[in-house]
């Protein structure tokens, strides 16, 4: 009966980047070891997708507001088209700092701290990455923040 490999043995290194090459249909695992590099090219991997994703939404807007004609002789067309514009702004202004949240994991990534709480060092739930990439803190770690940030709003 044949070992079970651990992730270092099936890493597979692509050499002309020197970066993990993910075996097809990859999902991180609580049975291998935390952040090892399967996991943290996964998840680099899903916060590029995402960047990605975010970057071609905002080149859309913008070249639909480019394209958008403000002139039209009816009030009601260009208050709607100026209310969707606005609507569209403020869209991508919150993803704007979304991807400032996915450049900081990515760095976390780069410099080894990326799934690891950065108020107690603990280890981030698999769970919690795969629902929200950018976690920089454990569950319980964020709502003790939140709690905080509500009592504080108070004052």
């Amino acid at each position: 009966m044949a070992a079970k490999k651990t992730s270092a043995e099936m890493q597979t290194i692509n050499p002309s980047s020197g970066s993990t090459i993910l075996p097809e249909g990859y999902k991180p695992s609580k049975d291998e070891e935390f952040m090892n590099p399967f996991q943290l090219e996964y998840f680099r991997q899903k916060l590029l997708d995402w960047r990605s994703e975010l970057l071609n939404e905002a080149n859309q807007t913008l070249e639909n507001l480019s394209t958008e004609s403000l002139h039209k002789p009816d009030q009601m067309d260009r208050a709607q088209i100026e209310s969707s514009a606005a609507l569209d702004l403020r869209t991508r202004d919150r993803e704007r700092k979304l991807i400032q949240k996915i450049e900081s994991a990515l760095r976390r990534i780069e410099d080894g701290s990326y799934g690891y709480c950065e108020d107690t060092d603990e280890p981030i739930s698999l769970e919690r990455l795969e629902a929200r990439p950018i976690a920089s803190m454990t569950l319980a770690a964020q709502e003790m923040h939140e709690k905080m940030e509500r009592v504080h709003r108070d004052d």
